[in-house]
């Protein structure tokens, strides 16, 4: 398992083909049954907390020489009773010491990770519905000198609280629609929503919305991811595309979108096959994108210089989630069922892996004389 981290010095190919040869697969007995909805590293540490359909939340631990182990886990069953609720999605704090969930029946499921002892199955410190559906964006952010955690629902509604007293900050925001994805950079919250609205938010200012704009995407929005230094966001929808957006109007002629996770239909000369793409994750410290969808691939992107830098080969299955590791080494990316073709087309064969892919050389460094924003 070692080979994670061995080869991270080694350039990379001049190919922009990549090379997934190296990734490490984490073992079949740690990792969920059913469907992975999430994946998330922790800001501070070498723990990647992943959600999935099977009603758990699970922390795993990488070690310096590549190895990977199972930290802690624990199941979104609320304290009052009820059904067991299937996990959206999972955020950090951004000082590493706690995680929450947001369940498909309105639950959010926080951990203070301090209290949670060595490892093994552990109880979340405190759960609370406030929301009448889903939850399916979190994100914490730092007010004030506090941390504070953003709720976006499925009720079309988006919430903040103090935690853990999990007591509600401010006012309930309204959204245009059912909150479909969520992503936050220092002052910058972007919620995108059915029907292709993207609410701005500037979080000096939480409890109301700066700027809706439509997405300039013509299908509905997937997910969407806020560049590093908080000016923009990348956007990717079911039609196979990615945009790329500025929050202020002074940088719209830098707007622009591009085709990704298609393939060309053998069936048909002029049209292509297309897949929806899943997850944007941004470098950390390169400020460089990645894009993963239904196909199963990933590609790493460039979007100052527009342009590809890696694209690697199929996974054999859909990739649900990517995030990459807190320095930028690693690259994680879940492999699993993601409905895009209906109920029935699931079946019990279908793949559930999580890899690890070791960042090597330059293949997510922008390329020589673009500018990093």
């Amino acid at each position: 398992m070692s080979t994670l981290f061995s080869s991270a010095a080694a350039p990379a190919p001049t190919s922009t083909t990549g090379d997934t040869s190296k990734d490490l697969e984490i073992a079949a007995n740690m990792l969920p049954s059913d469907s992975v909805s999430a994946l998330a590293f922790s800001p501070t540490h070498d723990l990647l907390a992943l959600c999935a359909w099977d009603g758990t939340v699970r922390i795993y631990e990488v070690s310096n020489n590549g190895n990977v182990s199972g930290k802690w886990m624990f199941k979104c069953e609320p304290k009052a009773g009820g059904p067991l609720e299937h996990p959206l999605c999972v955020t950090w704090s951004k000082d590493g010491a706690a995680i929450a969930a947001g369940g498909d029946g309105g639950t959010i499921f926080y951990v203070n990770l301090n209290e949670a002892g060595p490892g093994g199955e552990i109880k979340p410190t405190l759960d609370f519905k406030q929301h009448e559906l889903g939850v399916k964006g979190l994100c914490f952010f730092m007010s004030g000198g506090k941390s504070l955690l953003a709720s976006g629902s499925w009720d079309k509604t988006l919430k903040y609280w103090d935690l853990p007293s999990h007591g509600q900050v401010g006012q309930t925001v309204q959204c245009a629609e059912r909150v479909y994805s969520m992503d936050v950079k220092d002052h910058l919250l972007v919620v995108a929503t059915a029907e292709r609205h993207i609410h701005i938010i500037n979080l000096n200012e939480p409890n109301k919305i700066y700027k809706t704009i439509q997405s300039p995407l013509k299908w509905q929005t997937r997910v969407v991811s806020c560049f590093t230094d908080a000016s923009g966001f990348a956007v990717g929808s079911i039609e196979g595309r990615c945009a790329i957006q500025y929050a202020e109007d002074k940088d719209t002629s830098l707007n622009f979108s591009f085709k990704c996770h298609r393939q060309p239909d053998p069936t048909t000369r002029d049209l292509a096959k297309v897949y929806s793409v899943n997850a944007i994750s941004f470098h950390p410290q390169h400020g460089t994108f990645s894009t993963a969808g239904s196909d199963g691939t990933f590609h790493f992107w460039d979007k100052d210089a527009k342009h590809r830098l890696k694209g690697y080969p199929e996974v054999n299955g859909s990739i649900t989630a990517t995030s990459f590791s807190k320095d930028g080494n690693i690259f994680a990316y879940a492999i699993s069922y993601d409905w895009s073709k209906g109920y029935s087309a699931n079946n019990p064969q279908q793949p559930i892996k999580v890899k690890l892919h070791p960042i090597m050389g330059d293949e997510c460094k922008p390329r020589p004389g673009s500018k990093k924003r």
